[in-house]
């Protein structure tokens, strides 16, 4: 891992070991092949066994329900590392764990957790989280979606977008208003009658992700289908912070893979008899992304560390997602200036990071809401009230 200020001396051995174990499987089965399933846009499905195998569902989940138990910072790690390979199949893990097991944890009854987290954790169902709606984006309480009593049951519809694993889920954690405009959560399977998830074509970022649609055509599902403690936007919202979670780490690691090839790239690219790793609009550049991510990598320990605490906020979530996204996104662009015409080609990971990125910087929360999200936090004056 990058680490120029030494933040390894501050992982216990147990975060190590997970941290190395990523590593090596991003190295030996992601990286090798993750350019031509970005090229062909390609989603690798085989992969869902070998996440589930190594714990990477839910990882920060009870062992009692077939998790790993793993604390915040080995969690982060386990982001970290999966998003160096590729920010696509970092998201692939995030919605498992944090929007789909997460709030089937937080909000479900002990027989939704008993029958869900362990078939989810080993990657056995794959699970899709469903809240954005086209017409919402960053406002999700203008949500159209309904559910309608129908007897003991539920009759769902509406329709999601931008909706990560949906054209390939078991189950969907759908969110929908009630009879009295409140916010409910449901666990439908996606065989559903009345279920169906188009899959989104022509995606120029996360290719190497499967992104689609949810649509609910009077979706008729029975009681076991609610999440009995989710009640209000609030529920939603606290999955969204612990996925932002992921992502303040996440992002530094495709931040690390864009600097060490586009360090790696200076020290041999050589012009007018010097490499141009000696220039120093060039040094600028690496100091800039080496600056960083260690002050990143610093902020989202220390968010680790409040988070298993129960100390940490969504605003201190907001300020590191916001923080972290941008200079990630800020640092593949430099290296995609410092790589010149090799910059646009993904023969070199730092274009498709970077167009990976720019996704990053817009999902769960754009940089401007995250923004007003702190700003709020800091002057107790909301800018869209």
């Amino acid at each position: 891992m990058l680490d120029f200020y030494a933040v390894d001396r501050l992982l216990t051995a147990e975060q190590r070991a997970i941290r190395d174990t990523v590593r090596e499987f991003v190295d030996a089965e992601i990286i090798p092949q993750v350019r031509g399933w970005w090229d062909r846009h390609e989603f690798p499905a085989a992969i869902k066994g070998r996440y589930g195998a190594l714990g990477l569902f839910g990882a920060n989940l009870p062992e009692e329900y077939g998790c790993a138990g793993v604390d915040s910072i080995a969690y982060g790690l386990i982001n970290y590392e999966l998003e160096r390979g590729d920010s696509g199949l970092r998201s692939f893990a995030s919605v498992q764990g944090a929007l789909v097991m997460y709030p089937i944890y937080a909000y479900g009854s002990e027989e939704q957790r008993r029958r869900y987290l362990p078939e989810l954790a080993a990657g056995r169902l794959i699970g899709c989280f469903g809240l954005t709606e086209s017409d919402g984006g960053s406002d999700p309480g203008a949500m159209r979606a309904r559910a309608r009593r129908d007897g003991d049951g539920w009759v769902l519809n509406g329709a999601k977008m931008w909706i990560t694993n949906s054209p390939l889920a078991d189950i969907a954690v759908v969110w929908a208003k009630d009879d009295e405009g409140i916010v409910r959560g449901f666990i439908v399977p996606t065989d559903t009658p009345g279920f169906s998830a188009p899959i989104i074509e022509s995606k120029m970022s996360l290719r190497a992700s499967c992104t689609g649609e949810i649509v609910l055509q009077d979706c008729r599902v029975g009681p076991e289908a609610i999440l009995p403690e989710a009640k209000g936007l609030k529920s939603p919202l606290g999955c969204l912070t612990q996925a932002r979670y992921g992502i303040s780490w996440g992002a530094l690691g495709a931040l690390e893979a864009v600097y060490s090839c586009a360090r790696d790239y200076a020290t041999t690219r050589t012009t007018f008899g010097k490499p141009i790793a000696g220039r120093q609009l060039v040094q600028d550049k690496l100091v800039r992304m080496l600056t960083d991510h260690s002050l990143g990598l610093l902020m989202a320990h220390q968010l680790g560390t409040l988070k298993d605490a129960k100390k940490m906020t969504f605003a201190q979530v907001s300020m590191a997602k916001r923080n972290n996204v941008r200079v990630a996104l800020n640092g593949a662009r430099a290296a995609r200036e410092i790589l010149g015409g090799n910059g646009i080609t993904t023969e070199y990971p730092v274009i498709r990071h970077m167009l990976n990125l720019e996704t990053v910087d817009t999902y769960e929360g754009t940089h401007d809401i995250h923004t007003m999200i702190v700003g709020r936090e800091i002057t107790g004056v909301g800018a869209l009230e």
